[in-house]
């Protein structure tokens, strides 16, 4: 496990895209404020600016802390230099993730392989900010021992960039999480390279645009088409 500490969240190598936007804190204020009312499965993906988030907060926000320094650097101490970031996902209280890993859920939707990662934790309505790295072979219930159960938790998921992502939604823990999470589709996510050099041949293009709708394409509506 290694800890690390800012509260200056600057891009790895980057410059923000839209400067000026709220905050991360601010964020999730009003996610959590909305409380039960969101279905947690909605919040997976919450950094992905072309997923279902989007009506629920500015993804930016969560992407711009993904691919922070404090985050980049928690990553690298455990998985080296080559990193890709597929996942991440707002918890709005750290019991709920707590519920999720005593039921060993971490880890068995990942559609990596060779499965390994790691999870980067941010407490995110700290100031300062802490990142906490475990690695995923062995997050659990005790990982989570710095948390307060009440305050919410920013889950982001690592793979190495040795490691392959597998689309394929025959793939088995593809199969698993839209059998068990329905209203997530890991086969379509993008991907991230956040460090170094992706050594593995990952299809980092698919999802980085919503489908264009057949009236965009120009191509005849069913029942319009010429007779």
């Amino acid at each position: 496990m290694n800890t690390a500490v800012s509260d200056h969240l600057n891009l790895a190598g980057r410059t923000p895209l839209m400067p000026g936007r709220r905050t991360v804190r601010e964020a999730v204020a009003e996610i959590v404020g909305r409380g039960s009312t969101i279905r947690q499965e909605r919040l997976s993906g919450i950094h992905n600016p072309w997923g279902h988030c989007i009506g629920l907060t500015d993804p930016w926000v969560f992407l711009e802390l993904c691919e922070s320094d404090l985050v980049v650097e928690a990553g690298r101490a455990i998985l080296g230099e080559d990193i890709i970031l597929w996942d991440s996902e707002l918890f709005c209280r750290a019991a709920g993730y707590a519920a999720f890993l005593e039921r060993g859920r971490e880890g068995r939707y990942w559609p990596v392989e060779p499965l390994a990662g790691a999870l980067v934790l941010l407490p995110v309505s700290r100031e300062p900010m802490e990142a906490t790295a475990v690695r995923l072979a062995e997050i659990g219930p005790s990982s989570l021992d710095p948390f307060d159960a009440d305050e919410p938790l920013h889950v982001i998921r690592l793979m190495p960039a040795t490691s392959h992502f597998v689309r394929d939604p025959a793939y088995p823990p593809n199969r698993r999480c839209m059998e068990e999470q329905v209203l997530i589709n890991y086969s379509n996510r993008p991907l991230w390279l956040i460090s170094g050099s992706d050594r593995a041949g990952n299809d980092l293009v698919t999802g980085f645009a919503p489908t264009v709708p057949l009236w965009a394409s120009g191509a005849p509506l069913p029942g319009n088409e010429e007779k």
